[in-house]
């Protein structure tokens, strides 16, 4: 039997196919995506090239391959809910790809395509297909005939189909380059499936066994903002294969998941959960989930984002929570496993992406972590879907309001399929219509708040744009170019200038603000700078009132160097953190502001005060010898790490880098710095936390921050002497104030629990026994709320069998409140307290709810106390 190829064999096969066509073979960018305000993940091998595509950076190699990981679970290329399902659908994919910028284009993509997967790999020819652009009248295309020209030459017709401009028109976006493609799809069936029925007739139609693996774009197009289109003046070969669905082809399966790019992990999953694949479709369908997702979610974390509540945090942790829903569900996993599948996954992958083998053990600790968390969800949300559905039934209703279960869904992060289950076992039902509502109007807040429109860019000058911010805070330059952007909050202006000191924001620091000044004096704000697509890009509330004349770019200087303080002195934290924690300590991310610096950084417990201090110390040392700043500007990036510098995972680094070294703190940095150690001033550690497993967070400050904080300080230090009558020892002073007031207040809660229990005596003694043997306390009158819960307590302790008491208060505020108590056998005779004081919650137009054994209810109407209090006791008559 011939040998198939293995995953990894696929992988490097293609690698050298390309570099013996003269390609650069260049690694994976990150998955997460940073500094990039347009895109959250990597979701095609293209977006590490966009600024050279886009023409904003000359690329330095013509042609370049690679193997890229990439993500797609958001925006129109979002698969989630479709992975697991069927065999080829997946969160995180292998990308291969080749590119072109300016060298060749159509026919050389397509014959070494055909090249590579004819003769290099030996796919049966006549298993595949072309698609071609069949033209647009409404964009005034034509069929793209030369590419069709070009797979003459090695298929035939009937295997050369017309595409529309869905399948086969290639868009970055909105706007920006774009062109026709040609997708190589391939026919899987078996010999006699295939004679039945042709393959062309199953092309693009979602048959899992003929599917597309390679499509090459040809970028030829420039799309405008009125939707028109202008020719590129490079054009660019874009092309991006399935590495998993090819390695399916290549191994004569029939689903991604029997390769052995998965089976490894499958194969884990069964024996963690004690169960067989292949046996039952649910179990099967779950395996498939948490297969794809552990991938998901680890390389996301080895390229420094971790699971959170806001953006790319957010769909990672959505991700990794509908894998442990699964895992609940259909395998029986009621504790954390996943975390269990890294060793493999490592086995597997690590040798192309070392990332996951170095991160090993941040992966697993987080993963665990977040599971646990989820699983200790699951069980909130079931008691709060138990409580919804009790209600539901009292008030005689089989079906539970949409908003519940948006709540559950939305707040609690409750599965709405794990609330549907719940509900059908419990004869239940869920009103969908409601659900969709909720959901479509919670869509539209977000779509209105992020709603963002742009006219094309203005060209006013020729050329690339130039950061000269290191050395210089003012030059003179002029704009290249610029745009209107309109967003809800208002509009502003994009420019881009000639040459810039303003520092982008990047790498965690803040963009710098500051002004452009023309011949006349005439002064336009600049209030902060971003980059996109590789440019720094100033945003300003108003245009220059002639963007082609000549301008003076300065910085804020006093912000600037704030902000420098502050970075430098990260770098400094960075180097005391591994000399006293240990070398296991790595930045995971930064922010930097003139303000405030936040520096989160690997250590898996708590940073003692005692290990701070030694930190803060050996960093305040290094600013009081004053080090001057040693500075490698385009140093390749082997020389930087033979000095010490470390590369960061998930940062993505060209062959030249920028080296900052401050004595024995070497950093490959691209931000701004002070001139040497000692304008810092002085550094202060303000907080140590957690901000996720296995990663603490240290905020601190800097030069003139210190001394306000050191003032507030002194001040504070100050008003608390004179409250304590200017005693000369402060501390011995708040302790003597302390014990006092603990005194005062044990004498207060002896008081309070003697008139509980006075008005429990009272309210018992004044009882009356109603409708059928039921002891009835009740209350009417003014009552602290905390008074009048310990009543109702204090009568079922006195009084545990066949008593019901009922309140009807208002407090010192004049709010009024409604309580129900009952004994325990009185809910087991269908009483119940939250339904009682629910309803006469209508008379003070309030409402609340509790449990059947006590509720609680507030208002509005304090005047209607009297007709709710009537109704509370004659539920009991």
């Amino acid at each position: 039997m011939e040998k198939k190829l293995t995953a990894k064999e696929i992988r490097e096969s293609f690698k050298e196919f390309f570099r013996q066509k003269g390609h650069k073979i260049v690694p994976s960018a990150p998955m997460v995506i940073k500094d990039d305000p347009t895109l959250m993940f990597t979701n095609a091998g293209m977006n590490q090239f966009k600024d050279i595509i886009l023409g904003n950076a000359a690329p330095k190699s013509r042609r370049v391959a690679d193997s890229q990981k990439c993500l797609r679970v958001s925006g129109k290329h979002n698969d989630l809910e479709e992975v697991g399902m069927d065999t080829y659908h997946h969160t995180m994919f292998e990308m291969l790809g080749n590119w072109s910028f300016g060298d060749y284009f159509k026919q050389e993509a397509i014959d070494w395509a055909w090249e590579y997967l004819v003769d290099v790999l030996g796919l049966d020819p006549d298993r595949l297909y072309a698609t071609v652009f069949e033209g647009s009248a409404e964009e005034g295309l034509t069929r793209d005939d030369e590419a069709a020209g070009y797979w003459e030459k090695h298929l035939s017709s009937d295997h050369i189909i017309n595409g529309n401009k869905h399948d086969n028109f290639w868009e970055m976006g909105d706007t920006g380059p774009c062109g026709p493609c040609s997708e190589i799809h391939i026919d899987l069936r078996s010999d006699a499936e295939r004679a039945a029925k042709p393959g062309r007739e199953l092309v693009n139609h979602d048959h899992p066994q003929v599917i597309e693996i390679w499509n090459l774009v040809f970028m030829q197009y420039n799309r405008k903002a009125d939707g028109s289109l202008e020719p590129l003046p490079a054009k660019v070969i874009d092309t991006g294969m399935g590495f998993e669905r090819l390695c399916m082809a290549l191994q004569d399966k029939t689903s991604n998941y029997d390769t052995d790019v998965f089976t490894p992990l499958i194969s884990a999953i069964a024996r963690l959960s004690g169960l067989e694949y292949g046996k039952d479709v649910k179990v099967d369908i779950a395996m498939r989930v948490i297969a794809d997702h552990v991938r998901t979610i680890a390389f996301s974390i080895a390229d420094s984002q971790l699971p959170g509540n806001a953006k790319a945090g957010y769909v990672i942790r959505r991700i990794l929570r509908r894998a442990v829903r699964y895992a609940y569900t259909f395998l029986g996993q009621k504790q954390a496993f996943m975390y269990k599948l890294i060793d493999t996954l490592i086995e597997s992958m690590g040798e192309a992406y070392p990332e996951i083998k170095s991160q090993r053990e941040l992966i697993m600790k987080v993963i665990k972590e977040e599971e646990d968390a989820f699983l200790r969800t699951l069980d909130n949300g079931i008691r709060l879907l138990d409580g919804a559905m009790a209600a539901a039934k009292a008030d005689g209703r089989t079906e539970i309001s949409g908003k519940e279960a948006f709540t559950l869904y939305d707040t609690y992060g409750f599965p709405l399929d794990l609330t549907e289950l719940i509900l059908k076992e419990n004869g239940m039902t869920l009103d969908h219509k409601e659900f969709d509502a909720e959901m479509q109007a919670q869509k539209e807040r977000a779509r209105n708040a992020a709603a963002t429109a742009a006219t094309d860019w203005v060209t006013v000058g020729d050329g690339e744009p130039e950061f000269v911010g290191y050395d210089h805070t003012s030059v003179e330059t002029g704009i290249l170019r610029y745009r209107k952007v309109k967003q809800k909050k208002g509009e502003y202006y994009q420019i881009v200038l000639a040459r810039t000191p303003f520092y982008a924001e990047m790498g965690g620091q803040t963009g710098d603000r500051g002004t452009l000044t023309d011949a006349d004096g005439r002064v336009t704000e600049i209030y902060d700078t971003k980059r996109e697509n590789g440019m720094a890009v100033h945003l300003a509330k108003t245009l220059p009132a002639d963007p082609a004349a000549v301008f003076t770019a300065a910085i804020d200087t006093d912000a600037r160097q704030a902000t420098s303080c502050n970075h430098t002195a990260t770098h400094l934290l960075h180097y005391a953190l591994r000399a006293v924690l240990g070398k296991h300590v790595e930045q995971r991310g930064s922010y930097v502001s003139p303000d405030v610096l936040r520096f989160d950084f690997s250590h898996f417990q708590k940073v003692t005060p005692e290990e701070l201090k030694q930190v803060e110390h050996m960093a305040n040392e290094m600013v009081r010898r004053a080090i001057g700043r040693d500075e490698h500007r385009n140093l390749p990036i082997a020389e930087a790490q033979a000095m010490g510098a470390m590369a960061l995972f998930g940062e993505k680094y060209g062959d030249e880098v920028r080296v900052i070294r401050y004595g024995d703190s070497v950093e490959l940095c691209g931000g701004t710095h002070v001139d040497n150690t000692g304008n810092i001033g002085m550094i202060r550690i303000v907080s140590e936390s957690s901000i996720a497993a296995g990663i603490r967070r240290i905020e601190a400050i800097t030069g003139r921050a210190v001394e306000d904080a050191m003032d507030s300080l002194t001040s504070t230090l100050a008003q608390l002497a004179g409250m304590l009558g200017n005693a000369p020892d402060v501390v011995a002073a708040m302790r003597r104030s302390i014990a006092e007031n603990a005194d005062l207040k044990k004498q207060v809660e002896d008081y309070f629990n003697e008139r509980a229990q006075a008005m429990t005596k009272v309210v018992l003694e004044k009882a009356d026994m109603v409708g059928s043997g039921i002891r009835l306390a009740a209350f009417s009158g003014p009552m602290m709320p905390e008074m009048v819960k310990s009543v109702a307590f204090g009568v079922r302790a006195s009084s545990p069998r066949e008593t019901a008491f009922v309140a009807a208060t208002v407090d010192g505020a004049g709010k009024p409140l409604l309580t129900v108590m009952l004994t325990d056998d009185l809910t087991s005779r269908g009483l119940n307290a939250s339904q009682i004081v629910r309803e006469a919650a209508k008379a003070i137009k309030g409402g609340g709810g509790g449990q059947p054994g006590f509720a609680q209810a507030g208002g509005k109407d304090a005047e209607g106390l009297s007709v709710a209090f009537e109704s509370m006791t004659s539920a009991f008559k």
